[in-house]
């Protein structure tokens, strides 16, 4: 398994690609919406531009991880992120993320980029065991990811303050035969 290369992976509705680092001001304009924030970020995360910038430079550096792009195939416009992370090269497996920005959002993008990086994870890279974590009360989320064939394993209680309440933390993982099985009833 070699996550060095970075590949394009292109959908109906979005393609994937390696991150350049002038895609650091597009990120940070996504990171304002409020539903990433609500979601993604712990309030007090100071994310400069020269820190964004620092990071989306080095992403395709990185040999342990696969951050790619999320954008329009018709316009290349930078609708979000994948993120394929925390690899375990003894147990095949890695963490996943995602964030979709207010325009990527209610059009089928973030459950196709989430398909589109989890196959090739276990297609092409080998993987055996993909795993994520999501705030139970971020729904939309949830849906994607049970769509895309991840399953519950556990709930974390009360995890997190945020805005005020305590939220749980969903944990949730799919398997490379599960991938494999839903891909071929949906052929």
């Amino acid at each position: 398994m070699n996550l060095s290369v970075k590949p394009v992976l292109t959908g109906e509705k979005t393609v994937l690609r390696p991150f350049t680092e002038s895609d650091a001001d597009g990120i940070r304009q996504l990171i304002q919406d409020p539903e990433i924030v609500r979601f993604t970020f712990e309030p007090s995360t100071e994310l400069t531009p020269e820190r964004l910038r620092s990071w989306y430079a080095t992403r395709n550096d990185q040999p342990d991880r696969l951050d790619l792009a999320v954008t329009d195939p018709a316009t290349g416009e930078l609708l979000g992120e994948v993120v394929l992370h925390e690899w375990d090269p003894t147990a095949r497996s890695c963490a996943f993320r995602t964030l979709i920005g207010p325009r990527g959002r209610g059009r089928g993008i973030g459950t196709e980029a989430t398909r589109l990086i989890v196959g090739h994870a276990f297609e092409q890279l080998g993987l055996h065991r993909i795993q994520l974590e999501v705030y139970g009360h971020n729904h939309r989320a949830l849906r994607v990811y049970e769509k895309a064939g991840f399953v519950v394993e556990g709930v974390r209680r009360e995890v997190r303050l945020r805005d005020g309440e305590w939220v749980d933390e969903v944990l949730m993982a799919i398997l490379d035969h599960e991938w494999a099985a839903l891909t071929a009833t949906a052929g």
